[in-house]
């Protein structure tokens, strides 16, 4: 199952999650170009320390989930995968750009163009050492993004922004190819590398809609402990655990009756759809379990 937090990555949980809106997983690409220098006019690169004390302190109203220092691979991660971030903008009545998507993972490298570390300067983001990248992109892959930009690659600080795109495609999108933005970053990225798999579900845990549906309707009823499928009801019940629906004891395999009202209550939910009245029953339906399925990395076979 999918990671909440990067591993490598220094946990530094700011609060405020919020669920997303469920749709094509993605993957935004921000630098911090917190300076403005020029290949006549370099300058230092500002201290990692410096934009992690931000994103956690007066700036955690645009906090991305991740900082990541690319000339030494640190990075910072301040809200889980599941949340949104708010490194976009919003406006209102439109689409909610932070949430659009099961995953909306925002990543701001520690970069400005003409930045210069010790004795060398460094005009684009891809001229760095990039450390960290190869992990970075496996952690976000796990999540469902696919290796992929729908709207094309970062070439040169430009925007070529699709709401249609935005709302069908899932990858990585360029914060300058988002919707209601007007910032054209990151200008470049680091090109992917081999993940070893050429599917983001090929190593997921896979439930199937039909037994967990049996369960539900038959583990209540049975001796205390009982199990129907173990193993793909563990998958949901941790699944429905990290969502904070469920206590850690309860998480055993049996669907019983804690399960049935933490995945009720799952249901209601907004991440959930939103279902009321008997479509929120706690007995779990096509959509509501690919919801969770795709917050928390498993696959649902109908």
């Amino acid at each position: 199952m999918a990671e909440l937090w990067m591993p490598g990555a220094t946990r530094l949980d700011i609060g405020d999650h919020a669920a997303t809106d469920g749709g094509p997983a993605k993957a935004i690409a921000h630098i911090t170009w917190d300076k403005n220098g020029t290949a006549a006019k370099p300058i230092d690169l500002v201290p990692y320390e410096t934009l992690r004390s931000y994103f956690s302190g007066g700036g955690k109203g645009v906090a991305p989930h991740l900082l990541w220092d690319p000339f030494t691979g640190r990075f910072t991660q301040f809200v889980p995968a599941n949340s949104r971030s708010k490194s976009l903008a919003d406006q209102a009545g439109g689409t909610r750009t932070n949430r659009a998507g099961s995953v909306v993972i925002q990543v701001e490298a520690l970069f400005f163009p003409y930045c210069r570390v010790g004795s060398t300067v460094y005009a684009k983001l891809s001229d760095t050492p990039c450390k960290g990248w190869a992990g970075l992109q496996a952690w976000v892959h796990s999540w469902g993004v696919p290796n992929s930009w729908p709207m094309g690659k970062p070439d040169g600080f430009i925007s070529r922004r699709s709401a249609s795109t935005w709302a069908s495609k899932p990858g990585w999108y360029a914060h300058g190819d988002v919707p209601e933005n007007t910032h054209t970053d990151p200008g470049s990225w680091p090109a992917f590398v081999a993940t070893g798999s050429t599917s983001p579900t090929a190593s997921k845990p896979k439930v199937s809609l039909a037994h967990i549906v049996y369960a539900a309707k038959h583990d209540p009823a049975a001796a205390q402990g009982h199990t129907t499928y173990k193993a793909e009801v563990l998958v949901v019940e941790k699944a429905l655990k990290a969502e904070g629906l469920l206590a850690s004891e309860y998480v055993d395999g049996s669907f019983g009756t804690k399960t049935i009202t933490a995945y009720a209550r799952w249901q209601h939910s907004p991440a959930g759809g939103g279902y009321t009245g008997s479509a929120a029953d706690g007995i779990p339906g096509s959509a509501s379990l690919k919801r969770l399925a795709a917050r928390h990395g498993f696959v649902v076979e109908d």
